[in-house]
């Protein structure tokens, strides 16, 4: 029952100051503060027992400390991560979207660091819940909408995100994508009158929130700007079909094309400079590919034991969302209460569908057939777009007009609710190796000894397995192929350096260190190759003596090899502007104008 149906039996106007969800101002924040409450209580167990240690935790916590140093040094956007490749570094932040990890820099400023992760797990379900629950609002009255919020939170695949992989830019995905449907479906209902124009009927004052929503998909996540997109599409053509109206798809082509813009100071260098890297291992380790992401697949190969393990639970997951979905929305069909209009409920109860289909071997041909994709890597991913359509229908099947069934439907919510929780400290969470909790995370950063590196971001034909570690700024040697540091008794671990075995001629710190500027002074004693504990990349401007060098011997480890001559040196490296950078950041101020004016014109004619 929506609140039409509410307001027909009370006699009064959902939107009226008389509805009996709008009896007094101080009701509107009551839904809000519960979806707080309830991403409070989903995070309880990492504010008791420390943060979870998932999939992607120490990428995330090296990155977030990388950028609070670097906004130290005056650089408010940073494009290098000093420590990563043992403190030889890497592109990352050109790559992987700014909004987790600048979000998660901020709290630093802020909070301790062992509370930053819970805090921003935090953030992202209340995020997850309050977006969800504005979507819940076209079709349903305030306590139900409040209620789809929270399911939105406990859903298995949010938790799972949030403990099991620690995948917080994917975790943020759970605000954008209800976002991205509310915009896309809200005003449906005044399509259909032939005396509005279509001009008005596709900037009705939803396009440019809906800009703003596919910007912020974008800046969490290339996944989830990606689906985010794809989504948008498949929305726009279902809706646009149903209305018989152009005007919700001229409406998702504005949207996705100024949100895109907006963040093409990020999206143009991300994408021009992956020739630089090898982006391509993205989509071609065998636990990140396609074909072995299948629903419920199983492999011989013992190395895929553990991924086999995460596929079985996402599986599962994926099982028994889309099988809720399905058997809320038959609840509500038999109970003649559907949530919202025809085009509302039907437009998210396909979504679950064509998610299900993406799930087996038989969707590979439209994998292979849309753009990018495979890029998604697990189809599961898609599990993402299913939250607020499985939270609304469920939220829908639990609305009762006997105050009886409300009490004890919130009464088995509460239990539902407490359970997730509890389902999620004992599965999904990922107690902290000795090594990767938050405290001597942070000593090994102060320290300077780096951490590991990221496989897709090193330097096209280099290796990381063969990066030592220990390496002093930077080694004079006579043949510039010399190996820096010897290998391990410890089987996978990486080479280490050491001053006893003579590999340097002569070793040298820099006189200024610096995220993205170096500067090094020293007497060579003799002429050679200086190898830099740096890894290569085209956007470093190299200055030795006054004269630039633009070419750099290649060494399989990737770090930058300079010929220096015999006697004083002044060397500078510094991050440079690119020109795609350049480009990215043009197109964004173009489109920050254009939206500015679409604003207007949907403020005018609204």
């Amino acid at each position: 029952m929506n609140s039409e149906s509410e307001s027909k039996k009370s006699g009064v106007p959902p939107d009226s100051p008389l509805s009996p969800w709008n009896e007094s101002p101080w009701r509107r924040f009551i839904g809000p503060a519960i979806v707080l409450f309830a991403a409070l209580l989903a995070v309880a167990p990492q504010l008791l027992r420390g943060n979870s240690c998932g999939h992607d935790f120490d990428f995330h916590l090296v990155s977030w400390l990388d950028c609070f140093h670097s906004w130290q040094q005056g650089i408010p956007y940073p494009h290098w991560t000093p420590n990563a490749n043992f403190g030889a570094g890497e592109p990352r932040f050109v790559f992987y979207p700014p909004l987790t990890w600048m979000l998660g820099a901020a709290l630093g400023l802020v909070l301790p660091w062992t509370l930053v992760p819970a805090a921003l797990t935090f953030l992202l379900l209340a995020g997850t819940g309050l977006s969800t629950r504005a979507l819940a609002r076209l079709a349903l009255p305030d306590p139900s909408a409040t209620l789809a919020g929270c399911i939105a939170i406990f859903s298995g695949y949010t938790l799972f995100t949030a403990y099991e992989r620690s995948a917080f830019a994917e975790l943020a995905g759970g605000m954008w994508i209800p976002l991205v449907l509310l915009y896309t479906l809200r005003n449906q209902d005044q399509l259909s009158p032939p005396s509005i124009s279509t001009g008005r009927r596709t900037l009705d004052g939803s396009a440019t929130p809906l800009a703003l929503a596919i910007a912020g998909a974008w800046l969490s996540n290339p996944t989830v700007g990606l689906m985010a997109c794809y989504l948008l599409a498949a929305v726009a053509i279902v809706v646009a079909g149903l209305a018989r109206s152009w005007s919700p798809i001229l409406r998702a082509a504005i949207g996705a094309i100024l949100g895109m813009g907006l963040v093409a100071l990020y999206l143009v260098p991300a994408t021009w400079e992956q020739r630089w890297v090898d982006i391509h291992q993205v989509t071609e380790d065998p636990g990140q590919t396609l074909e072995n992401n299948w629903l419920f697949a199983r492999h011989a190969d013992p190395a895929l034991a553990l991924h086999d393990a995460v596929l079985h639970s996402a599986s599962v997951i994926a099982v028994a969302m889309i099988a809720l979905a399905f058997a809320a929305l038959l609840v509500c069909a038999l109970r003649r209460r559907l949530p919202g209009t025809r085009t509302f409920w039907l437009t998210l109860a396909i979504i679950p569908a064509i998610v299900l289909f993406l799930q087996f071997p038989f969707s590979r041909l439209l994998w292979n057939l849309l753009p990018e994709l495979r890029f998604l890597q697990f189809p599961w991913r898609w599990l993402l777009v299913v939250e607020a359509p499985m939270a609304i229908f469920l939220a829908a099947a639990l609305h009762f007009s006997q105050r009886w069934r409300r009490i004890a439907a919130f009464a088995a919510c509460c239990a539902a609710f407490a359970a997730m929780t509890a389902l999620a400290n004992r599965t999904f969470y990922q107690p902290c190796d000795e090594d990767d909790a938050v405290p001597p995370m942070l000593d090994a950063y102060r320290s300077g000894q780096g951490f590991i590196g990221t496989d897709e971001y090193e330097p096209i034909g280099a290796d990381n397995s063969i990066l030592a570690t220990n390496l002093p700024f930077s080694c004079l040697v006579d043949d510039p192929e010399t190996e820096l540091g010897k290998a391990t008794s410890i089987p996978d671990d990486p080479p280490e350096w050491d001053a006893d075995q003579h590999s340097c001629l002569a070793a040298f710190e820099p006189t200024h260190s610096g995220a993205e500027h170096l500067r090094l002074t020293a007497v060579m004693p003799r002429a050679g190759t200086l190898i830099l504990r740096l890894r290569t990349y085209p956007a470093w401007r190299v200055v030795l003596n006054g004269q630039p060098i633009a070419d750099f011997h290649k060494r399989d480890d990737g770090l930058m090899a300079i010929p220096v001559p015999a006697g004083p040196i002044q060397l500078t490296i510094d991050w440079s502007t690119t020109s795609d950078m350049l480009i990215g950041r043009c197109l964004s101020a173009i489109s920050l104008l254009l939206l500015s004016g679409l604003f207007w014109m949907e403020r005018k004619s609204t």
